[in-house]
């Protein structure tokens, strides 16, 4: 480390020599700095007041100089300063530029290396299932239908000939919203028990031909086990045209259910009975895990009961402004949840809410 020497020669040739000696140290010094605190240390040693490089300088070299030299090594002196400020000023620089550097070299994106993929998860097995049926009907030219889960009694019972004494408006079957005694029976509110106000609601605003598919949550007072749920999941379809039969009712309903359960699958339609439609009928398909023999799906039975349809009454029409002498329709619902317990094997329909991640993961 360089120290100041004591001048005993104050001859110009003497005073380079000195000069050159301390600028020499001085670069040296300046090219050893890593990092800020080590630059700190480095302005200190030579600009510090009390004894820093350069008041050594000044006291050795210009304080004890003889009175005709003084002129001479004052000179060199202020040279001196002047080179050291400078110095220690652009080493600050190179610091701060490598610091930058450095920075900037962290921060590079590399657009070459394989990006980092998040992971994700998979559809919810209900809702995988859900929009494989609701594929079907879009490729069949059916748009899907959407409304609101919060439902009046207009449009949930009324509008869909259930009438005032029906026992699905019993709030044993229904779930109502509380505080509602004070409206008018049509306007209560309550949680909607399956998909159909979507049907009235799309025929209110639209004019035939009507072709939508509807998907969604409903809602019922059940308790919860292995085959019922307070919440569940439907799908329901609406067709309005002219001349529409129930020969297009029996076509559509068994061409969807070959395209989700394969082509060797056959349906049955067996007479029942809906508030909303007339003639009405439970379709079945021939049970295409067992292919008919008996098996614990199908309960031995061959045919798995899978959804709800008929002819809209033509009472409905009166609803919605349509002139039944005119159009025809079919209607149709299925419950998607016991549609995926029993294309996924699964045994208690509780499974798929309670959001075990262990069991969904299986469905990934």
């Amino acid at each position: 480390m360089y120290t100041v020497p004591e001048l005993e020669d104050y001859s110009p040739e003497a005073l380079d020599r000195a000069v050159a000696d301390l600028i020499a140290a001085l670069e040296e010094e300046s090219h050893s700095i890593a990092d800020e605190s080590q630059w700190k240390e480095f302005r200190d040693r030579w600009m510090a007041r009390k004894n820093g490089v350069l008041t050594q300088v000044n006291d050795a070299w210009l304080k004890a100089a003889p009175g005709p030299q003084k002129r001479e090594v004052g000179k060199r002196v202020n040279e001196l300063k002047a080179s050291v400020e400078q110095k220690v000023e652009s080493a600050h620089e190179s610091i701060a530029g490598a610091t930058a550097d450095k920075a900037i070299a962290a921060e590079r994106v590399d657009v070459t290396l394989p990006g980092i993929r998040r992971e994700l998860g998979a559809e919810h097995p209900v809702i995988r299932t859900m929009n494989e049926i609701v594929s079907v009907f879009k490729a069949m030219g059916y748009s899907i239908g959407t409304g609101p889960e919060i439902e009046t009694d207009y449009y949930n019972f009324e509008s869909l000939n259930f009438p005032p004494n029906h026992p699905a408006r019993d709030m044993q079957d229904t779930i109502f919203l509380a505080g509602q005694e004070h409206k008018a029976q049509r306007d209560r509110l309550l949680l909607r028990t399956h998909t159909s106000p979507v049907q009235i609601r799309t025929m209110e605003k639209q004019k035939p031909p009507v072709r939508i598919v509807i998907p969604g949550r409903v809602y019922r007072n059940d308790a919860p086990d292995a085959t019922h749920s307070p919440m569940f999941h439907q799908v329901e379809g609406l067709a309005v045209d002219t001349n529409i039969t129930f020969c297009d009712l029996k076509g559509t309903l068994d061409h969807a259910m070959k395209s989700l359960f394969g082509s060797s699958v056959k349906t049955r339609f067996k007479p029942s009975f809906f508030p909303f439609t007339e003639p009405s009928a439970e379709v079945m398909i021939s049970c295409p895990f067992c292919g008919q023999k008996g098996c614990r799906v199908c309960k031995q039975s061959g045919w798995i009961e899978m959804l709800g349809s008929g002819m809209v009454d033509p009472a409905l029409y009166g609803f919605v402004d349509y002139d039944p002498a005119k159009v025809s329709g079919f209607a149709f619902g299925m419950g998607v949840d016991r549609l995926a317990a029993m294309k996924y094997g699964v045994d208690d329909i509780q499974l798929y809410f309670e959001g075990d991640v262990r069991f969904l993961r299986q469905f990934a």
